[in-house]
């Protein structure tokens, strides 16, 4: 309904009162986008807007060239960190919550008195050009960021639209300063990044630019269109290039083979910086217009040109808000502040990735480092897949399904451009990295495909769901199938990869069933039960096993080794990773009082830091639980399974209660594009899909009073939690649209069609509602048979 009153007051011409009413009334207010920025987060507090192809944030530490010591490279993953207290400058790109990282393009810093061109560091920052800056004078929304750059008493405000960023610069004291563009700074930083970049002053107001890089990915390409709001009164080109390849005797004393043109306003080279020089700033700030492309200056400025014609700081920072209140406003939460603060600050993260990729022209870079038209489709890139294959693509499908479908035909079109007939793994930027494992593309496929998202080409989907689970150069897949799981004498990380890859097996079943290939289906059936061919009775684990079919004789089930048979976890965490068939798991553990038994003892038995020094990623510890990763964030649900529901009730509240909070660190680990986010939502209200693709979602407990999916077609889905408090956690029974819900489970169309979830809660277990066999989520057995 909202969608339709912002339409209104556009075409009536009424953007103020659009921007008014999404000032006062909107879910923005609940946003605080320095939750995450500290502990192992890894979120930026920049402008954004949903999608959006343009992240323009600050950047606190970052390895830089010439400086000593490095900074922590792992914590400032996306540039800021909530412990820093300098600021080294703007940069326009940033990853949400990785692990890992890259990106930084562009840096922009502004300063006064003597010009700086080198960062200094944050013991020492008057001998480069950041500057401290205080918690105090730093402030936030959706779509903006601001802060006091104490050094120079400059006021900084950033801004975004999809791919341009906006910077508002006011110099309280000064009449002339200065703006530095740095091409060598990039987020994980490291000598020789930069294998070429170049910066043409075009006339006194524009700047064009490019920079390619090596980093996490190779030869990443990416445009620059600059605008100033101000003549530029002077102006300097720095080429560190001439420090670091010439002879520092012959300085000046080159003989060149050509004549150069001294007159041309460029520099080209590996460490290229610019510098302008304004007067005239004590009348009104500095405005600054930067458009991205990954194609080519031409649309850079194109981009520029179209999104942000004008200089109106205010109306673009409004215009980002009311982006984000048309998304966050398609939930209403019922709770505490606190509880508010968390639920839409991790839908705003949830909403920031995939992101655009792609110019207002329809180009963008494919995987092939070709120009393409994007046809009929928005293309996205950034599919962190290990990640979020789990409860963020869910939860699109229910937030924005007509985006999903533009994700899935970026998937497509990845496949088609890729020299390996593969779908993404985690890709970024058109570059395949192959990092984590797992082929999950087919997972978010076929769970689009099977919630009826299907305005692709589905006979290519067919083909590349094939192909690429039938790889010959990807991972091990060929030992996979030829001895039914990956051996460990041929590629590390072997029992995860073949647990990982059997789930992968059972969402491609499920999609070919759901087409009526029952061939196909019942091969990949057969391929998700592999998972058996890594469990060990003797021990009751999952462990390595090798070609000639000898168990790992190095095994401890709590030892999470670098490059060991599991991938960022333990065998005790990844024992209970075969979500797609939670019966067959029960049934080789013993049965339902043996596997609480275990899953207790996972939550329970202290897991000493000694077995997981090797990985920085095992985070948010409850016993060996990880919640701050990923094979984790199912666990919790598996007592639904066993009869228990009130079980996973318990364990909900613990996390919830022990592992977030509204504060900047208020995240167990790092929010990896938003799957850490979206747990948290789908907790909150009460369920979680367990194995995307089998359309159920386990029922858990949830966490505040009442929430509201505002869905396509006027619908909506509501949840009540009736008395609930710190006491009642416990679920007593469950009314859906009215009607008694013994099952421990919903299913998506339940959701999806509109209704209302109604729980009673208490503060004593309910041991009879949900335990009996026909109440808990369906079994692969069901889909086979």
């Amino acid at each position: 309904m909202k969608a339709s009153f912002y339409t209104s007051l556009l075409l009536c011409g009424s953007l103020v009162s659009l921007n008014t009413y999404a000032t006062q009334h909107s879910n923005t207010q609940w946003v605080d986008t320095f939750i995450g920025t500290g502990g192992d987060g890894h979120l930026f507090p920049g402008a954004v807007v949903p999608f959006g192809m343009v992240q323009l944030s600050p950047d606190t530490d970052n390895p830089m060239r010439g400086v000593s010591p490095q900074p922590e490279i792992y914590k400032r993953c996306a540039g800021y960190h909530y412990d820093d207290h300098t600021i080294v400058g703007f940069s326009h790109t940033h990853f949400s919550g990785t692990g890992h990282s890259d990106l930084g393009d562009l840096l922009i810093m502004p300063m006064t008195g003597e010009i700086k061109t080198t960062p200094g560091s944050a013991e020492n920052p008057e001998a480069g050009y950041r500057s401290r800056f205080s918690h105090d004078k730093e402030w936030s929304e959706p779509g903006y960021y601001g802060v006091e750059l104490q050094d120079y008493n400059i006021t900084a405000q950033v801004t975004a639209s999809q791919r341009v960023g906006m910077h508002k610069y006011t110099f309280n004291d000064a009449d002339a300063g200065h703006v530095l563009i740095d091409l060598t700074a990039a987020i994980y930083n490291f000598e020789n990044k930069v294998i070429w970049s170049d910066i043409r002053l075009i006339d006194d107001h524009t700047l064009v630019a490019y920079r390619a890089t090596n980093g996490w990915a190779n030869n990443r390409q990416m445009y620059f269109a600059i605008e100033f709001s101000k003549p530029i009164s002077d102006y300097n080109f720095i080429n560190e290039d001439d420090k670091r390849y010439r002879c520092m005797d012959c300085l000046g004393k080159e003989k060149h083979s050509t004549i150069e043109n001294k007159a041309v306003k460029i520099a080209a080279g590996k460490a290229v910086k610019f510098v302008a020089s304004f007067d005239g700033l004590k009348d009104e700030p500095l405005y600054i217009k930067v458009g991205l492309s990954a194609v080519s200056r031409s649309n850079a400025l194109e981009n520029l040109k179209t999104e942000l014609p004008h200089w109106d700081f205010d109306k673009t920072r409004a215009d980002a808000k009311a982006q984000w209140a048309t998304y966050l406003d398609k939930v209403d939460v019922e709770g505490t502040k606190s509880q508010k603060r968390q639920f839409y600050t991790a839908l705003y993260h949830a909403l920031q990735a995939p992101n655009i990729y792609q110019d207002v022209n329809g180009q963008y870079r494919g995987v092939d480092g070709e120009i393409h038209e994007g046809k009929g489709f928005e293309h996205y890139t950034l599919f962190s897949l290990w990640d979020t294959y789990r409860a963020l693509h869910p939860l699109l499908t229910i937030i924005d399904p007509d985006r999903v479908s533009s994700m899935v035909q970026s998937m497509l079109v990845h496949y088609q451009q890729s020299y390996e007939n593969m779908l993404p793994i985690w890709s970024f930027h058109g570059h395949e990295t192959w990092t984590m494992i797992g082929y999950h593309a087919v997972s978010v496929i076929a769970d689009a495909y099977l919630k009826g998202i299907r305005d692709f080409d589905i006979d290519l989907a067919v083909e590349a769901t094939i192909n690429t689970a039938n790889n010959p150069v990807y991972d091990a897949i060929p030992q996979y199938k030829k001895f039914g799981y990956v051996p460990m004498d041929v590629l590390p990380e072997s029992v995860s990869i073949t647990l990982e890859y059997a789930y992968d097996d059972f969402a491609i079943a499920q999609m070919f069933n759901a087409m009526g290939k029952k061939q196909l289906a019942k091969e990949y059936y057969a391929r998700a039960m592999n998972y058996k061919n890594v469990f060990d009775k003797q021990t009751g684990y999952m462990r390595g096993k090798d070609s000639k079919g000898n168990w790992n004789p190095d095994f401890n089930p709590e030892a999470a080794k670098y490059m060991g048979p599991f991938t960022e976890g333990n065998s005790n965490q990844y024992s209970f990773y075969v979500p797609h068939d939670v019966a067959g798991l029960i049934d080789l553990m013993g049965g339902d009082d043996k596997f609480e038994g275990r899953l207790d003892a996972l939550f329970d038995t202290h897991l000493s830091a000694d077995m997981i020094k090797e990985h920085e990623d095992i985070a948010g510890l409850i016993g060996n639980y990880a919640h701050g990763n990923e094979p984790s964030h199912h666990i919790a649900y598996l007592y639904n399974y066993a009869g228990k529901p009130w079980r996973t009730q318990e364990r909900i509240r613990q996390i919830m209660d022990t592992l977030s909070s509204d504060k900047p660190d208020g995240l167990a680990g790092n929010d990896d594009v938003g799957q850490m986010s979206a747990w948290y939502i789908f907790s909150a209200m009460g369920f979680y899909p367990v194995a995307p693709g089998d359309l159920s979602y386990a029922i858990g407990a949830p966490q505040v009073e009442k929430v509201t999916l505002k869905l396509a077609q006027g619908k909506s889905f509501t949840t009540f939690a009736k008395d609930i408090s710190e006491e009642n956690l416990y679920i007593q029974s469950v009314t859906l649209n009215g009607k008694p819900l013994t099952r421990n489970y919903l299913m998506h169309a339940e959701i999806i069609n509109g209704g209302e979830l109604r729980y009673q809660m208490g503060d004593k277990p309910n041991k009879t509602w949900g335990t009996a066999h026909s109440a808990r989520p369906p079994a692969l057995s069901k889909y086979k048979g």
